[in-house]
């Protein structure tokens, strides 16, 4: 049975890269999630013979598009922007846009078939999408943002909506970029919708919305470790990024009394041996927020630390480790240093950051590991909250909302816990994950029928 198994998996993903050549990044997603669903629904025929899996592994459509802008020097400048739908059997599309030279089909396809499962897991009315452009806002004048950012929804006006495809921030998209984007949009359309999140507070955003995922990720990390008995405090975290998610991840850890030991950039990480404690933190949100800086400067100010050149933090030895850069930043090998230098658990801040390899390095070493799309729901989920509050024309307090966004934390544990857990009481949360979110669309969409 195993080996008819492993072929089927096998034949199923020859299919989707047959489909789509040359798209690693999306035929990695798809196989994570493959290697799960496939032999768990070797008994259920109804989703086989429906062929549930196949459909999801192949996007509603995908939309891409010429950008055209002029930059400061009145030079004309030409991106490729794109919007995949994924699926919408439970919600409408909602998922980030991610403006960054390596955006390109392959990635945003693997980031809009993850969406799907991890917007089924918040128990929200949320289908999956993601979009984004080969831009680079770094280095760019507000005045190029703003015409690109312009430029950009013009074009993708005409694909989303309140009741259709909500879109919001990601790498590279930050409140500044999504004002510039729905202030185009509320022109075009002559509507105040609630077809962007992440939006600034005067014009209905949500008082959590740039916590959300880096707090979610921790408190996923802490329910692992309550169902163990354990707790945060006082152990030692390695965490990499240093963009919202990193930061916020690395306050909620402070809060719970543990020590952040790192942050990173594209340029490399620094190791604070004493901690980055909440004054430290409070300088690096400046740094990198406002001055927009590079994380090194942190060990010119702080003669506690070390920064370490063009390399990532997953050699130092901690307790618990958060990754909130980019995907594919842990290697089997890091994840071989990870285990051999005392980590215990890990909660994915990012999206897919460890290269299957990695996951079953984690895996076979029984640790406790958090997949992306469970473990950084918390920002899709905080995204669905605004949509609610837009639609009911009010505002939660940001108590309300933390407690909401924890208690939808608990629920995506809960929910991976009770289909991950195995008979001598290890709980696989991925395979949990990829199950849980799986059934849920998957039901929806056999109600459907076939369309």
């Amino acid at each position: 049975m195993c080996a008819k198994r492993s072929t089927d998996i096998e034949t199923f993903m020859q299919g989707v890269i047959d489909r789509n050549p040359g798209e690693t990044e999306f035929h990695q997603a798809v196989r994570e999630v493959s290697a799960d669903i496939i032999p768990w629904i070797q008994d259920k025929p109804s989703y086989m013979e429906a062929q549930i899996l196949e459909r999801m592994a192949e996007p509603d459509r995908v939309v891409s598009f010429r950008v055209c802008w002029a930059d400061d020097d009145g030079n004309v400048r030409v991106n490729r922007g794109y919007r995949v739908q994924n699926n919408n059997a439970i919600g409408p599309y909602k998922g980030g846009l991610r403006f960054h030279p390596s955006v390109n089909q392959s990635i945003l396809k693997f980031l809009a078939f993850e969406q799907t499962f991890k917007n089924s897991l918040t128990g929200l009315p949320m289908g999956g999408g993601k979009g984004g452009a080969d831009f680079n806002p770094k280095g760019k004048s507000d005045n190029e943002v703003m015409r690109f950012c312009q430029s950009f929804m013009t074009e993708l006006f005409r694909h989303v909506g309140a009741d259709t495809d909500i879109p919001a921030g990601d790498i590279g998209v930050g409140a500044r970029e999504i004002g510039y984007m729905f202030g185009q949009y509320k022109r075009i359309t002559n509507q105040f919708t609630g077809t962007l999140t992440g939006k600034g507070m005067e014009y209905g955003g949500s008082e959590m919305r740039p916590e959300a995922t880096g707090y979610g990720a921790v408190y996923f990390l802490e329910d692992m470790l309550h169902s163990k008995g354990d707790a945060i405090e006082g152990k030692s975290v390695a965490i990499s990024g240093s963009g919202n998610v990193a930061t916020f991840a690395a306050e909620k850890i402070i809060h719970r009394g543990g020590k952040v030991l790192t942050l990173s950039d594209s340029g490399g990480f620094i190791h604070d041996r004493d901690g980055i404690d909440a004054e430290k933190l409070a300088w690096i949100k400046e740094l990198k927020g406002v001055r927009r800086g590079r994380i090194s400067e942190y060990a010119d100010h702080f003669k506690t630390a070390d920064f370490h050149e063009r390399t990532r933090p997953w050699n130092v030895p901690c307790d618990l480790a958060i990754p909130c850069a980019t995907q594919n930043e842990i290697s089997a090998d890091d994840a071989k240093a990870l285990i051999a230098n005392g980590c215990m658990a890990v909660s994915e801040g990012a999206n897919m950051p460890t290269v299957i390899e990695g996951i079953d390095v984690f895996l076979r070493s029984r640790i406790l590991f958090g997949p992306s799309k469970a473990a950084n729901a918390g920002g899709v989920a905080m995204s669905g909250l605004e949509m609610s509050q837009k639609s009911a024309r009010r505002s939660w307090a940001q108590e309300e909302l933390r407690n909401l966004l924890r208690e939808i934390m608990d629920g995506i544990h809960s929910r991976c816990h009770a289909a991950g857990l195995e008979d001598d009481g290890y709980c696989n949360y991925v395979r949990g994950a990829n199950i849980a979110g799986f059934q849920k669309v998957a039901n929806a969409m056999m109600a459907f029928g076939v369309v």
